[in-house]
């Protein structure tokens, strides 16, 4: 496995177990989001934290993935509504 940020923190308590907090740029990088399910592995020195999942795409991914082509434009099958009514 490749580093791409380290940081040392520090083990405290949480309830009765115990907690390690996530700097925001260690969260950026493993693309991790509060509320997101994680899973927890203790494997050989140490322990290993992996998203649940499919991963969620940031906004440059999702437009690099559009295909005008197969998501064509947008039609209203309304009138207009609402404020757009003058």
């Amino acid at each position: 496995m490749t580093t791409i940020i380290c940081a040392e923190q520090t083990i405290q308590e949480w309830g009765n177990g115990l907690a390690v907090r996530l700097t925001a740029p260690v969260a950026k990088a493993a693309h991790l989001a509060l509320g997101q399910p994680i899973r927890v592995e203790v494997v050989e020195g140490g322990v290993l934290l992996r998203p649940v999942g499919e991963p969620k795409l940031s906004l440059a991914q999702k437009l690099k993935a559009f295909d005008p082509a197969v998501h064509g434009g947008e039609a209203m099958a309304s009138g207009l509504v609402g404020a757009e009514v003058f």
